[in-house]
């Protein structure tokens, strides 16, 4: 039986014994999860969402690939991925949807400044090709100068070292240092955590909203509660003197291109600003810069090509990334 057979077989027993959960009894997710950590990842090389912090669970997540071979556009886990499929495969499993191709996962997240600041579970990239605009290659950060990557046609998802300094790196959990809990269920639970100790000590108001938002688009969650705390106090009611309505401070118009209908509802304004965040943090490649653009609007960072001179938003967003952890 091949690696890919084993695989295979091992997420079938994962998902019917998931199903077999009467009212009341244990959860059958979990006991499927625990079926996948006691197998451990069929090249022996760690086990499949076992215990250890959120990063390695997204690296022993990853792991369960190792021999299955590199499919161009596949993202199918039992017949072959490509690397970006790879990755968006491996953190679906941990509640975060990745954008499919690896330029535009290469912008997802927050950036990392160098592969000495790496922690396993990050994302690491290449732009190899001019004939591309960012990133053409992408793999996930095992640690120790190691990465699990789908490397081209010919080959199998493989380990192997780190062959350079990435073009970009990418932190997608908030906290990969966190205890994980087999299965990723500690992964939710490190993310909502993450959110709570943002902005300050003690409970941080719709943490939950911010953990599942920032889960969704690919948000670090302490941004998301760094930004409500700096634009509206986490009051849901607010509205500014420019008229920016709820708890995140949506503009009526931006609100409505964002497909949010009601700014005063906690969920619909955060959910609206974590795919607002997501997309400016894409555009410019810098949380600092989408922070400007969600202050004063992207035109103001295009055309100062970067933060704008307004002291209003330089405040602002200082404020914010001190409070998020990132200045």
């Amino acid at each position: 039986m091949s690696v890919a057979d084993v695989t295979a077989r091992i997420q079938q027993l994962q998902s019917t014994l998931a199903t077999l959960t009467p009212a009341g009894a244990a959860s059958g997710d979990v006991f499927a999860a625990a079926l996948g950590g006691a197998l451990g990842s069929v090249d022996g090389a760690g086990t499949a969402g076992g215990s250890g912090t959120m990063g390695q669970a997204v690296v022993d997540a990853a792991r369960k690939y190792v021999g299955l071979p590199y499919v161009w556009g596949g993202t199918d886990p039992t017949k072959g991925m490509d690397c970006s499929g790879l990755v968006q495969v491996v953190y679906r499993q941990f509640g975060i949807d990745l954008p499919r191709v690896s330029a535009d996962q290469a912008r997802a997240g927050t950036p990392v400044a160098s592969l000495a600041q790496a922690k396993p579970g990050d994302l690491i990239a290449w732009d190899n090709s001019s004939r591309n605009n960012g990133a053409d290659h992408i793999a996930i950060y095992a640690g120790n100068g190691k990465m699990i990557e789908a490397p081209r046609t010919g080959l199998d998802i493989r380990v192997v070292d780190v062959p350079s300094e990435p073009t970009y790196i990418r932190r997608i959990l908030p906290n990969p240092d966190a205890p994980a809990a087999p299965g990723g269920a500690g992964v939710a639970a490190g993310v909502a955590a993450g959110a709570r100790s943002a902005a300050g000590a003690g409970d941080v108001p719709f943490a939950d909203l911010f953990a599942r938002a920032g889960a969704r688009y690919g948000v670090s969650p302490v941004l998301l509660s760094a930004v409500a705390r700096q634009e509206s106090g986490f009051r849901p009611d607010a509205v500014s003197p420019a008229g920016a309505q709820g708890l995140m401070q949506l503009m009526p118009g931006t609100a409505k291109g964002l497909g949010v209908t009601n700014p005063f509802d906690p969920a619909q304004a955060v959910d609206g600003a974590a795919r607002l965040l997501r997309d400016l943090i894409g555009r410019f490649g810098r949380v600092d810069h989408a922070l400007a653009g969600y202050n004063a609007g992207p035109g103001a960072v295009l055309k100062y090509g970067g933060v704008p001179p307004y002291a209003e938003t330089q405040k602002y967003v200082r404020n914010v990334m001190s409070m998020a952890g990132l200045s």
